[in-house]
C-alpha cells in the first residue's frame, strides 16, 4: 500500500515541477485577474452566467493545484513550512466563499482580487523583488525619518518667509509640507517658485536646495538600499538552489574549510606520533 502512495507522490512531484504545469497555473492566474476586471464593466452583464461558470472553473483549478502540491510532499507539514505555500493556501481557501450569497458576495469578490498575488509566489523573480522590498523597509525607515526632518525644517522656513505671499500654500507648517511634497514630485513646482520670486528674488536657492536633497540624494539612497538588499537576496537564492556564481563560491569556501580541518587533524596526529 505504501508503494502505491509513493508512486502517486512521485507522479505529483513530477507534475508540480513540470514547466508546462507552472505555465498553466500562471496563465489561469492571469485569466482570473481578467475575469475580475471584466466584471467591472456594465457591458459584461449579459455574460454574467458565463463569467460565473469561469470563476467556478478557476476556483476548482486552484483547489486541485494546491492539493497536488500538498500531495507531492513527503509529509503534509513540510508543505506548511514554507511561507509562500501558506500564502497560496490561504488565498485558495478564501476563494471557496460562494458568489451566490448576497451577504457574502462583496467579501468573495474582494478576496478573489488577491488571487492575482499568486503570481508573486509562482515567479521567483517577483518573489525576489517582494522579499527585497519588505526587507528594505526597516532601513528605508531611517532615510524616511531624515527626509521628514528636512521637510519639517524647510516647511517651517517656507511658512515664515512665504505665508504673506500665498497663505493657501504656506499658511502653516502642515500646509507648507504638502506644498513641499508637491515640489518634490515636480508637480508645477516652477509656478510656486515664480510666485515667491516676485517678492524674494533669491528664493530659487530655497527650492533648488530642497529639490537637490529630496529628489536626488534621498531618492538615490532609497534605490541604493533596495538594490543592496536585492543583491543579497539574489546571492542567497543562488546558494539555496545550488546554481550560479554565488553557489560555486560558497561551495569552494566549504571545501576550503574542510581541507583546513583535515590539515589541522593531520597536524595534531603528527604531533602525537612525534
Amino acid at each position: 500500500m505504501s508503494s502505491v502512495f509513493e508512486a502517486w507522490r512521485d507522479r505529483f512531484e513530477r507534475l508540480r515541477a513540470n514547466k508546462l504545469f507552472e505555465t498553466a497555473v500562471i496563465a489561469i492566474i492571469i485569466i482570473s485577474a481578467l475575469l475580475i476586471g471584466a466584471k467591472t464593466y456594465e457591458e459584461t452583464n449579459r455574460f454574467q452566467q458565463w463569467l460565473l461558470v469561469l470563476d467556478v472553473a478557476v476556483t476548482v483549478f486552484f483547489l486541485v493545484e494546491i492539493l497536488i502540491r500538498m500531495a507531492a510532499e513527503r509529509r503534509l507539514r513540510d508543505f506548511f513550512r514554507r511561507g509562500w505555500n501558506i500564502f497560496d493556501f490561504l488565498i485558495v481557501t478564501a476563494s471557496l466563499i460562494p458568489m451566490d450569497d448576497s451577504e457574502m458576495v462583496l467579501l468573495a469578490r474582494l478576496l478573489r482580487i488577491f488571487r492575482v498575488l499568486r503570481l508573486v509566489s509562482m515567479i521567483p523573480e517577483l518573489r525576489l523583488l517582494l522579499v527585497a522590498l519588505i526587507k528594505s523597509i526597516p532601513r528605508m525607515g531611517y532615510v524616511a525619518l531624515l527626509m521628514f526632518i528636512i521637510f519639517y525644517i524647510y516647511a517651517a522656513i517656507g511658512s515664515f518667509l512665504f505665508a504673506d505671499i500665498d497663505d493657501f500654500l504656506w499658511g502653516n507648517i502642515s500646509i507648507a509640507m504638502l506644498t513641499l511634497f508637491r515640489i518634490a514630485t515636480f508637480e508645477d513646482w516652477t509656478d510656486v517658485m515664480y510666485a515667491t520670486q516676485e517678492v524674494y528674488a533669491w528664493s530659487w536657492i530655497y527650492y533648488l536646495t530642497f529639490i537637490f536633497l529630496t529628489a536626488f540624494i534621498f531618492l538615490n539612497m532609497m534605490i541604493g538600499i533596495v538594490l543592496d538588499v536585492m543583491q543579497k537576496e539574489s546571492v542567497q537564492m543562488e546558494i539555496e538552489s545550488g546554481e550560479g556564481e554565488a553557489a560555486e563560491l560558497h561551495g569552494l569556501r566549504s571545501d576550503v574549510r574542510e581541507l583546513r580541518d583535515q590539515l589541522t587533524r593531520m597536524e595534531a596526529l603528527l604531533e602525537r606520533r612525534s
